[in-house]
């Protein structure tokens, strides 16, 4: 009973403290705002394999094409889904800093593993993925065992998928999602001059890279902002610093 009291209070307190990240329920699960953002993802990234919302090209697992991506998330809001038109795609950066051309494990470039996540420059899903959910690349940043530096991983794939779902933990899923963003006209690098390109995620590996806008990949919407509803009492995903302080308070009441 001790024990239990102690977590509770740890967690209303925590609840109202600064912590690495959190995630905050909304619309009774459906929903997930991000503090660190400041914006509200779906829970269930693989939506579209279930709703298309009238729009064709779109596959068994969700998977479209990038322009096929654009027209769900239209169809999305013109059907005011959950009570919200203003559903996109994730956001990222392209920085100028090209690590495409260079080692793709290199720190805080805008293509590649660990790119950068945190900061005005930040990628929305490599925040998600890296710093909120707290996944490794599968890749490191120091080159020393091959051109793409040394595996952190174990096994390829999402090992922390906190309240989500359709972001899957092997290979077998769809966890490849689009950007918003297609490439620049004029680029650094003649990879990613190719207008029919545009920017994706990897959740399997934590890459982030340009593709043939054709390629099938998965859509996970977002909106800016929070819908703000009331989240439930324990219906708070608390992550960084704010875990470690509640597995200090578990131990010591043993």
């Amino acid at each position: 009973m001790r024990t239990r009291t102690l977590v509770s209070v740890l967690i209303l307190g925590l609840a109202s403290m600064s912590a690495n990240a959190a995630l905050y329920s909304r619309l009774g699960g459906q929903a997930y705002y991000d503090d660190t953002l400041n914006v509200t993802w779906l829970q269930n990234a693989g939506l579209a394999a279930t709703n298309t919302f009238g729009v064709g090209g779109i596959d068994a697992q969700g998977k479209m094409s990038w322009d096929t991506a654009q027209t769900w998330i239209a169809a999305m809001n013109s059907a005011n889904y959950l009570g919200v038109n203003t559903w996109r795609l994730p956001h990222m950066i392209d920085i100028n800093n090209d690590g495409c051309l260079d080692n793709f494990a290199r720190q805080n470039t805008d293509c590649g593993y660990n790119v950068v996540s945190v900061g005005p420059n930040a990628s929305e899903m490599a925040s998600m993925f890296y710093d909120t959910l707290g996944n490794l690349a599968f890749w490191g940043p120091s080159p020393i065992s091959g051109p793409h530096g040394s595996p952190q991983l174990p096994t390829l794939g999402i090992q922390y998928t906190g309240p989500f779902s359709g972001l899957g933990n092997n290979t077998s899923e769809y966890i490849i999602f689009w950007y918003d963003l297609q490439t620049a006209s004029n680029p650094p690098g003649p990879d990613l001059a190719n207008p029919d390109n545009a920017w994706y995620f990897g959740m399997p590996s934590g890459g982030q890279r340009v593709s043939d806008k054709s390629t099938f990949y998965g859509a996970w919407a977002l909106m800016d902002g929070d819908i703000a509803v009331v989240p439930v009492p324990g219906a708070v995903w608390l992550f960084g610093s704010a875990l470690g302080l509640l597995g200090w308070a578990r131990r010591k009441t043993r």
